[in-house]
């Protein structure tokens, strides 16, 4: 599919659709087959050759792709294509490692361009209008990959991430409609319209389009709340291609949906790997269908999920509020914890800011976690008074885990301009 039919795919009829859907598949198996020595050689090892695929649950037959495996072909190993056919570079930073390194022809570009312009006109945006874009730029896919609504008639301010003081300026002085940027970020954006005395429900704002990390309907409803703007999930990762893989729909608000025209979904259990029927949570798997540099086959997000009926696009599946990764979990005790699972229950008081951390310990020989979480601004001594304790109850009793809660002030705790990492990990030799 070329960049100029990627709005066809919105109208297809569910029976096109999964004819398109293993056409495309059997062209990008086949490729991979051919081109790919990795994927050669894992699919050699599964006795598996792409005449195998004769239907879209074939591909439960094919290997699965983790983020490992781009670091042992590090840097362009996985390529598809020659590399002087390749447009753009993106990459992960490589914190723990050899970086992840991700490749996009020129179609490709097209079409996650035509992929972002759909999920902007889902989200409530219309050509025309000004979008301040504060996802990062550089290798990151986030800034760029949105940035790609030039091309469809918006009006892009390419800011960035940080220079916080001076998002709140531009934000007034350009008058945008749409903003993009994590959710952790537009709450820190909020907290310097606060800081400055401005009332952040005075700007031209209009729309929120958030991702990159987990957040729930809790955070939202505060997003929407202090902007008086409508908050809407968009979802990617740059191994499958970046923000645009699937995006909320502003009408429904009820999980993104998945461009399956492009990019083939699967469920599975994160420990066997086994492929789970939708409604059931698991591991979300993407497979590409279309991408030329850079195809990818059964990729394991580790985000934790479940596919649902489509609603806004009723032939595409949605993905249900992400509950936390697979590699996020934390295990207290015995007691299976996700930071989402937290952020649920500190929502619940309202003398507490959104702003929170866990931090795990081990003093002797068990686990311990400290929930350090702010209060917000004008809370007095009196209603802090016997807050931690109240809270530590209310998530041993929703949780089932026992922790500390530290109600710090105002601002102590660290901002975050991209992903906010929620899990400080201070226990030796765990790491």
């Amino acid at each position: 599919m070329t960049a100029t039919d990627t709005d066809a795919g919105a109208t297809m009829s569910l029976d096109e659709l999964r004819a398109h859907q293993l056409a495309n598949l059997k062209t990008t198996v086949t490729t991979v087959y051919e081109k790919v020595p990795h994927y050669r050689k894992a699919f050699d090892d599964l006795g598996v050759v792409p005449s195998d695929i004769t239907s879209l649950d074939d591909i439960a037959k094919l290997p699965f792709t983790n983020k490992q495996d781009l670091r042992e072909n590090y840097p362009f190993g996985l390529f598809a294509v020659p590399r002087e056919d390749v447009a753009r570079i993106h990459a992960s930073s490589g914190t723990t490692g050899l970086p992840t390194v991700v490749g996009y022809t020129q179609n490709d570009l097209d079409v996650w361009s035509g992929l972002i312009k759909r999920s902007i006109l889902g989200a409530g945006g219309r050509p025309g209008q000004m979008l301040h874009n504060a996802y990062g730029y550089g290798l990151f896919t986030g800034g760029l990959g949105v940035h790609g609504a030039e091309r469809h008639g918006f009006t892009v301010v390419p800011i960035s991430g940080g220079q916080t003081e001076r998002q709140v300026q531009l934000i007034q002085d350009f008058q945008p409609d749409i903003i993009t940027a994590t959710p952790t970020y537009l709450l820190t954006i909020l907290d310097e319209f606060h800081k400055q005395g401005i009332d952040p429900t005075s700007t031209s704002l209009k729309v929120a389009i958030c991702g990159a990390e987990p957040w729930t309907d809790e955070m939202r409803r505060e997003i929407e709340r202090s902007f008086a703007i409508d908050a809407v999930d968009i979802y990617g990762l740059s191994e499958v291609m970046g923000p645009g893989v699937a995006c909320e729909s502003a009408e429904t608000k009820d999980g993104p949906t998945i461009w399956e025209d492009h990019f083939y979904p699967e469920i599975v259990d994160p420990f066997t790997g086994e492929v789970l029927p939708d409604g059931e949570e698991g591991e979300l798997v993407f497979t590409s269908l279309t991408k030329e540099a850079l195809p990818i086959i059964r990729y394991r997000t580790h985000d934790l999920a479940s596919l649902l009926p489509g609603t806004a696009h009723p032939n595409f599946r949605r993905i249900s509020r992400i509950t936390g990764r697979s590699d996020d979990l934390i295990i207290i005790r015995g007691v299976n914890v996700y930071p989402a699972n937290v952020e649920s229950v500190l929502f619940e008081f309202e003398h507490l800011s959104p702003h929170f951390q866990l931090v795990l310990t081990r003093p002797g020989r068990m686990d311990e976690v400290t929930v350090e979480v702010e209060c917000r601004e004008g809370v007095d001594a009196a209603q802090r008074e016997g807050l931690g304790v109240r809270v530590a109850s209310r998530i041993k009793e929703r949780l089932g885990v026992s922790s500390t809660v530290d109600v710090k002030d105002p601002g102590a705790l660290p901002r975050s301009v991209g992903k906010l990492k929620r899990i400080i990990d201070r226990r030796e030799n765990i790491r």
